[in-house]
């Protein structure tokens, strides 16, 4: 599976690993992905998503169902 987060779209980020005498070599940046069920309570069910620590924060914030609402706006979930 890929490692993208499911709501907000963050995906790996590649950068360098600089030693001390300043050689580069690439390396990956991953996103903080957890698989978390949520309960949405319109629909009466269950879904299991992958998202990022940030996006937990977002929808503790929001809730869940205007969160995915705003990530079928943006294209990040076919809803």
């Amino acid at each position: 599976m890929a490692r993208v987060c499911d709501l907000t779209g963050k995906r790996v980020q590649v950068g360098n690993n600089v030693s001390h005498a300043n050689n580069k070599t690439k390396r990956k940046f991953y996103p903080n992905l957890q698989k978390k069920r949520f309960f949405i309570p319109e629909e009466d069910a269950w879904i299991t998503l992958k998202v990022s620590t940030s996006a937990l924060r977002t929808i503790n914030k929001n809730g869940i169902s205007a969160v995915l609402k705003k990530a079928v706006e943006q294209g990040f979930i076919l809803y």
